[in-house]
């Protein structure tokens, strides 16, 4: 049999309704959210928008050239052709679709940016005209 400890008032308490007791779900579902804009309305600059796909498309961008660049080395260098072949390709792919994920991105969260300013806006109107 398994016993659960005793709290300080001296009754018995599960492990499960301790923990239910003692968790701040609201800051906890705060902290873990993915964007805390949701939780808090300070404004944000651009650079804290758009620096996750401006990362990605730079670092795609730089994956691609240096594909460029062993692509190109397997028509100049004799040796380790086939390692330059088979390497090179890969590279530019990757490069490639990291360069395509990041412009992707980009509109994805400007429209997500116009959808939250109009939901400000109407919530704003709804409560206008609700609270009164």
């Amino acid at each position: 049999m398994e016993t659960h400890p005793m709290s300080l008032d001296g009754s018995e308490k599960s492990p499960e309704s301790k923990d239910l007791i003692t968790s701040n779900t609201a800051s906890t579902l705060c902290i873990s959210s993915r964007s805390e804009s949701v939780w808090t309305n300070t404004p944000r600059n651009k650079w804290e928008i758009y620096h996750k796909p401006i990362v990605v498309v730079s670092v795609g961008g730089a994956i691609f050239l240096f594909g460029v660049v062993v692509t190109s080395l397997s028509c100049f260098i004799e040796t380790n052709k086939n390692v330059y072949k088979m390497c090179g390709p890969a590279f530019l792919s990757l490069g490639l679709m990291l360069l395509v994920c990041g412009f992707v991105w980009i509109p994805v969260i400007r429209k997500k940016q116009r959808q939250r300013q109009k939901s400000h806006f109407f919530q704003n109107i709804k409560s206008f005209f609700f609270n009164r």
